[in-house]
């Protein structure tokens, strides 16, 4: 009998027959081979004359080795010949291989580098090809049908063959355990993708297009279709992309380790847009398997699944080339900008309650903020996001609008309809922190790699989510390419970073043992400053007109100042202290205004030291703030008198304007986003008053350059008269080159008859607008048309004799 050469695998013997069978003969007992190697006995050529080809055992292997059996072995075959009456028997075994532990590695899904030992190698003058294909029972070449053995034990197919017998790429034709036949190329076929240029200025965090390398793409090697995958993971000591296409089985694709760049990278071809995968990855310290979304992944299914998804590329047909035209030569500091601030899921809900789609919604939202008159649309961060509470501010798809609302075509379609409406869309973004969600950027090849390793640097306590290393480049360029990537390929016209106080502050909410100083020892985030003048740089650049906004709640100086005098770089900045001051002055009651007077006043010290907008976010309705209306004290009649009177407040005060969505028609609770906004309440007149009045305001703003024009300059404000404490009335002077306009405020419900304000020129002054009107469900207390006297008052040469209705405002214009 033949002996085992490994005792471990089961030996799998080929037989050879010629056509003529063999001769049935006693069966005498088997004897051993001899110990000498015996020479081969010559075989005529005319035999065997055809070759049938068949898989026995090692018992069947025993029955046709008769007594007069030589053996003989050369390389790595055995080959017996059996001198019968018959025509001579040719038997092929091939010879039992020990699985190397390089085999073994990839069995065990552990293999560093799996091009090493997969795919065709060269075997001194011969090509040799291994593949590995768990789920299959037989492997062939499609370009001859020919078979590639089973290492026995395995899943492993080898065949040794001349290197001109294979074509330049080879495809496999491989039957499943189902019986179900596949043919594909061999994807450890195909060598490096991803050139070095690209890993080197995504190592040096240079590459603002790098969303277009990693990540899962479509791509074609020498006309062969398929995707490429390639993702960071630099402390991986495997890394396998698993999906719909191979079970989910990290054992099947493991990855090319592209070296020092912490890239990997492999090209499946045959794969096609809609494929659902993620990464599995194996830390090489702690062994540890991860399975994980990819951070730049472009689709995501729809929560609670979180799958990334292979997009096509871009190929919806734009139609804003007239607005993309007209905003990179647009001067936004000198033009109005009124921002009507949304949360997509709950602005709105179909009849079943279910989210909006971005199509529907660029008909009824978009229809809805061009019939009020407001410039912008700002988004609450429609970047994907596992929990529907955390309104899209804990981001884990940073380059993939969120499924809630259907593909990234059809987003690209809202943005579109958007623009060629005249509406300007602004996203809100969030660069400041990320969550722990296993499945996400937490700790995402096993080690801190998007965070700091140190929780005194790398955590939020409060919000329990992880703070980027804006220290190391490939942090740092995931986020600027994400900017880059709203920027560019969805026609954005601008981002508001969120939560900047967080990052430009280590010691941020943080108790005084909690938090690690800088290389100076003070609490400035020295990266998080450089990581802004960068971003700003970078998207101002490629981007010209778009606009970068910060969310920024402390005196930081220069935030809204070019990065060459040693600003941040920001477009505008939230005016927190303006809108915090207004809020709690608003909320006391009308009797006890004189004592806060300065609440109104202090902002215009600081007004002009950074370009401000005018914030009335969501921020001020939720969590137990409750809404803008019910900010306000009174009656009914007062509570929407004085909400009336903080928006005519907001509109001629200078600065950009933004409101949440709601707050335009005085929605009475708390703003919930789970569910719609209380549209029903505009059957009541105040609620259709107010949102009037809004309406009218956004129309007034912008038709009106005094109220725009020196938003950020002095030159557009002077104060008239804010020491009238007593009374609590405010007046001042809105100018430009073209007009000028004068705005008086009483903060209190009594009407000030005949009261004298001073003017700068004679003339008659018209009103033109009246927060007390009663086509805002005012009193209607107003004055028409009023011509000046020459007295001076106020320090002006003349006045005029006004009726100031109850907690109302006016706009005169001579």
């Amino acid at each position: 009998m033949i002996k085992d050469s490994n005792n471990t695998l089961d030996s799998e013997v080929t037989e050879l027959l010629t056509e003529k069978p063999v001769a049935s003969t006693p069966k005498p007992k088997a004897t051993k081979a001899k110990a000498a190697k015996p020479a081969l006995p010559k075989v005529k050529a005319s035999s065997p004359k055809t070759v049938k080809t068949k898989t026995i055992s090692k018992a069947k292997t025993t029955e046709l080795l008769k007594p007069e059996t030589k053996v003989t072995e050369l390389s790595d075959i055995e080959t017996v010949l059996t001198n019968t009456d018959s025509e001579p028997v040719m038997i092929k075994t091939v010879k039992n291989k020990q699985l190397t532990n390089e085999l073994l590695k990839i069995m065990d899904a552990k293999h560093h580098d799996p091009f090493s030992i997969l795919g065709r190698h060269a075997k001194k003058d011969l090509t040799q090809v291994t593949i590995y294909l768990p789920y299959a029972e037989s492997v062939k070449f499609s370009h001859d049908g020919s078979e590639l053995e089973r290492i026995t034990g395995s899943d492993f197919f080898q065949a040794t063959v001349q290197p001109e017998t294979l074509p330049a790429h080879y495809q496999l034709v491989w039957l499943d355990k189902s019986g179900y036949r596949h043919e594909s190329y061999d994807a450890y076929d195909f060598g490096t993708q991803l050139p070095e240029f690209d890993q080197y200025l995504f190592g040096e965090g240079k590459h603002w297009h790098v969303y277009q390398k990693l990540g899962a793409h479509l791509h074609s090697v020498d006309d062969i279709a398929g995707v490429l995958f390639t993702v960071w993971a630099p402390s991986a000591g495997r890394v396998s992309v698993v999906g719909d296409f191979n079970h989910w089985d990290g054992r099947c694709n493991p990855m090319r380790s592209l070296g020092g760049s912490g890239i990997w990278e492999i090209f499946i071809p045959g794969l096609k847009e809609g494929c659902y995968y993620k990464f599995e990855i194996l830390n090489r310290f702690s062994n540890e398997i991860l399975l994980k979304t990819d951070p730049y992944g472009q689709q995501f299914e729809f929560r609670p699944n979180t799958s990334s998804i292979v997009v096509k590329p871009g190929t919806y047909t734009w139609q804003d080339e007239t607005w993309l035209t007209a905003r990179s030569k647009h001067d936004w500091l000198h033009q109005p900008m009124s921002i009507y601030e949304v949360h997509l899921g709950s602005w709105r809900r179909d009849h079943q309650g279910n989210f909006m789609t971005y199509r529907d919604l660029a008909v009824d939202l978009v229809t809805y903020v061009k019939q009020m008159g407001f410039t912008h649309i700002e988004l609450l961060p429609i970047t994907e996001h596992p929990f529907d509470g955390s309104w899209g501010y804990q981001t884990t798809g940073y380059f993939a609008p969120t499924s809630r609302h259907g593909s990234p075509d059809d987003f690209r379609y809202f943005i579109d309809t958007c623009h060629q409406n005249g509406i300007g869309v602004i996203l809100d973004w969030v660069p400041a922190h990320f969550p722990k969600d296993a499945f996400a950027l937490a700790r995402f090849d096993g080690s801190a790699l998007y965070e700091h390793e140190d929780p005194r640097k790398g955590e939020h306590r409060d919000w329990g989510t992880l703070i980027y290393n804006y220290g190391r480049n490939e942090v740092k360029n995931f986020l600027l390419a994400s900017a880059n990537f709203w920027l560019e390929e969805f026609h954005l016209d601008g981002l508001r970073v969120d939560a900047v106080a967080s990052m430009l502050y280590l010691d941020y909410s943080r108790e005084q043992h909690d938090w690690v100083a800088n290389q100076y020892g003070g609490n400035e985030n020295l990266e998080a400053i450089d990581f802004f003048r960068e971003l700003n740089a970078v998207t101002h650049d490629l981007h010209p007109g778009t606009v970068m906004m910060a969310e920024e709640s402390t005196s930081w100086p220069q935030v809204t100042r070019p990065t060459w005098t040693g600003g941040l770089g920001f477009s505008m900045k939230w005016n927190m202290g303006w809108m915090h001051d207004v809020l709690s002055y608003m909320s006391e009651e009308p009797i006890h205004r004189k004592y806060h007077h300065d609440q109104l006043t202090f902002g215009m010290l600081y007004a002009f030291t950074e370009n401000f907008t005018l914030p009335f976010s969501h921020d001020e309705v939720v969590h137990g703030k409750g809404s803008l209306l019910n900010k306000m004290p009174g009656d009914e009649w007062q509570r929407f008198a004085n909400l009336r009177l903080l928006y005519t407040f907001m509109y001629t005060y200078p600065g950009k304007k933004l409101l949440f969505m709601g707050c335009e028609f005085g929605q009475g609770t708390e703003w919930n986003a789970n569910k719609d906004l209380d549209w029903y309440v505009l059957d009541y007149p105040h609620h259709q008053g107010t949102q009037t009045l809004v309406k009218d305001l956004n129309h007034l703003y912008k038709t009106h350059p005094a109220l725009f024009t020196h938003d950020f300059d002095h030159q557009g404000f002077e104060w008239i008269d804010c020491h009238d404490v007593e009374q609590s009335i405010i007046s001042y002077r809105r100018k430009s080159a073209f007009e000028e306009l004068i705005i008086i405020l009483n903060f209190t419900p009594v009407p000030r008859m005949n009261y004298r304000l001073g003017v700068p020129e004679a003339g008659a002054y018209a009103e033109i607008f009246n927060s007390d009107s009663h086509y805002y469900s005012g009193s209607n207390t107003g004055n028409g048309v009023v011509m000046s006297e020459p007295t001076r008052w106020m320090n002006l040469p003349h006045s005029i004799s006004l009726n100031l209705p109850p907690l109302g405002a006016l706009i005169l214009k001579v």
